[in-house]
């Protein structure tokens, strides 16, 4: 028979009140220090959500098997010319996939540049920053830099 844990009833949803229980796989994957498995693990919800907006704003829409509607179309966007309105239009499809897919995410800022320098690698990048907090905790505000195309 499931037992009720009044504690976690009478707190807020987000207290991650235990530093042996692991929320995700911390990423990039690197060996923990033994303890916890094979992998470094994140402890706390925030580092764990963290994560999964990077790994989003990583995935092109359509790459990840069986799960053809998870990512972002944003590779599309490199070789156009870069104006206000395409910056929107980036912005708009990143806050329409966090709604569906993290919707527990308030994003907070979404800011967007396209690297068209001639000179260097970083010919033709989108750098994406996302600010955000999670729902049940708007105090908790993390970010995540992502540079698309390299």
């Amino acid at each position: 028979m499931a037992r009720i844990d009044e504690f976690k009833m009478k707190t807020p949803y987000l207290v991650d009140r235990d530093e042996n229980t692991f929320v995700g796989i911390d990423l990039p994957f690197h060996k923990g220090d033994g303890s916890d498995g094979m992998f470094a693990a994140t402890t706390t919800t925030l580092a764990a959500v963290k994560n999964n907006v990077k790994n989003l704003l990583l995935t092109e829409l359509g790459e990840r098997v069986m799960q053809p509607n998870l990512g972002i179309k944003l590779k599309r966007f490199l070789f156009d010319p870069y104006t206000e309105e395409v910056a929107n239009q980036i912005k708009a499809s990143i806050g329409a996939t966090f709604s569906f897919w993290l919707p527990f995410v308030d994003i907070i800022n979404i800011e967007v540049g396209m690297n068209d320098s001639l000179e260097g690698n970083d010919y033709h990048t989108l750098n994406v920053f996302v600010q955000f907090a999670l729902t049940k905790d708007p105090s908790s505000v993390e970010s995540v830099q992502v540079t698309i195309g390299e």
